[in-house]
Protein backbone atom coordinates (compact mmCIF):
# COMPACT_ATOMS: atom_id res chain seq x y z
CA UNK A 1 0.00 0.00 0.00
CA UNK A 2 1.33 2.65 -0.63
CA UNK A 3 1.92 6.53 1.37
CA UNK A 4 0.79 8.34 -1.89
CA UNK A 5 -2.31 7.53 -4.12
CA UNK A 6 -3.90 8.84 -7.15
CA UNK A 7 -6.73 11.92 -6.20
CA UNK A 8 -4.81 12.62 -3.13
CA UNK A 9 -4.04 16.46 -2.18
CA UNK A 10 -0.85 17.49 -1.79
CA UNK A 11 1.67 20.03 -0.76
CA UNK A 12 4.91 20.09 -2.37
CA UNK A 13 8.24 20.23 -0.35
CA UNK A 14 11.48 20.77 -1.99
CA UNK A 15 12.54 21.94 -5.17
CA UNK A 16 11.37 25.31 -7.84
CA UNK A 17 7.05 24.57 -6.81
CA UNK A 18 8.14 24.07 -3.21
CA UNK A 19 4.23 24.97 -1.35
CA UNK A 20 2.01 24.91 -4.02
CA UNK A 21 -0.77 22.38 -3.83
CA UNK A 22 -2.21 20.28 -6.28
CA UNK A 23 -3.57 17.11 -6.66
CA UNK A 24 -2.05 13.31 -7.73
CA UNK A 25 -2.98 12.94 -10.95
CA UNK A 26 -0.73 9.83 -11.76
CA UNK A 27 1.55 7.56 -9.94
CA UNK A 28 4.68 6.16 -12.03
CA UNK A 29 6.33 4.51 -9.27
CA UNK A 30 9.06 6.45 -7.05
CA UNK A 31 7.35 9.51 -8.92
CA UNK A 32 4.15 11.48 -9.01
CA UNK A 33 2.42 13.44 -11.28
CA UNK A 34 0.66 16.86 -9.62
CA UNK A 35 -1.80 18.97 -11.23
CA UNK A 36 -0.30 22.58 -12.03
CA UNK A 37 3.34 21.76 -9.94
CA UNK A 38 6.69 21.29 -12.46
CA UNK A 39 5.38 22.36 -15.48
CA UNK A 40 7.29 22.24 -18.69
CA UNK A 41 7.79 23.45 -22.08
CA UNK A 42 7.93 20.89 -24.60
CA UNK A 43 8.30 21.57 -28.19
CA UNK A 44 6.33 18.81 -30.51
CA UNK A 45 6.12 18.04 -34.08
CA UNK A 46 3.06 17.70 -35.45
CA UNK A 47 1.75 14.74 -36.17
CA UNK A 48 -1.17 14.29 -38.90
CA UNK A 49 -1.97 11.20 -38.74
CA UNK A 50 -2.81 11.28 -34.78
CA UNK A 51 -4.62 14.78 -35.78
CA UNK A 52 -2.06 16.70 -33.20
CA UNK A 53 -1.04 19.77 -34.01
CA UNK A 54 2.97 21.02 -33.45
CA UNK A 55 3.81 23.68 -31.28
CA UNK A 56 5.02 24.95 -27.89
CA UNK A 57 2.56 22.52 -25.16
CA UNK A 58 3.13 23.04 -21.41
CA UNK A 59 2.55 19.85 -19.44
CA UNK A 60 3.04 18.27 -15.62
CA UNK A 61 5.76 16.58 -15.46
CA UNK A 62 6.50 13.82 -12.56
CA UNK A 63 8.58 14.80 -9.53
CA UNK A 64 9.78 12.12 -6.97
CA UNK A 65 7.40 11.11 -4.20
CA UNK A 66 9.65 12.02 -1.49
CA UNK A 67 9.22 15.88 -2.45
CA UNK A 68 5.61 16.21 -1.68
CA UNK A 69 3.70 15.60 1.17
CA UNK A 70 -0.15 14.52 1.87
CA UNK A 71 -2.09 17.41 2.35
CA UNK A 72 -4.09 17.60 5.81
CA UNK A 73 -7.46 19.81 5.84
CA UNK A 74 -8.05 19.65 9.53
CA UNK A 75 -4.30 21.61 10.39
CA UNK A 76 -4.18 22.98 6.75
CA UNK A 77 -0.09 21.55 6.39
CA UNK A 78 1.46 18.72 5.06
CA UNK A 79 2.00 16.00 7.00
CA UNK A 80 3.40 12.73 7.65
CA UNK A 81 1.45 9.31 6.86
CA UNK A 82 1.69 6.20 8.67
CA UNK A 83 -0.12 2.80 8.26
CA UNK A 84 -2.43 1.25 11.25
CA UNK A 85 -3.53 -2.17 10.64
CA UNK A 86 -7.26 -3.19 11.44
CA UNK A 87 -8.94 -6.11 13.14
CA UNK A 88 -10.12 -7.52 10.15
CA UNK A 89 -6.34 -6.90 8.59
CA UNK A 90 -6.72 -4.37 6.28
CA UNK A 91 -4.52 -1.24 6.40
CA UNK A 92 -5.25 2.16 7.04
CA UNK A 93 -3.53 4.93 6.55
CA UNK A 94 -3.58 7.74 9.64
CA UNK A 95 -1.67 10.52 9.82
CA UNK A 96 1.09 10.80 12.22
CA UNK A 97 0.22 13.94 14.36
CA UNK A 98 -3.35 13.06 14.99
CA UNK A 99 -4.17 9.96 14.50
CA UNK A 100 -7.09 10.13 12.50
CA UNK A 101 -7.71 8.46 8.80
CA UNK A 102 -6.90 9.76 5.60
CA UNK A 103 -9.72 8.24 3.51
CA UNK A 104 -12.96 9.50 6.11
Amino acid sequence: MNRIRKGDRVVVIAGKDKGKQGEIVRVLGDKVVVSNVNVVKRHTKPNPQAGQPGGVIERESPIHVSNVMLFNPATGKGERVAFKVLEDGRKLRVFRSSGEAVDA
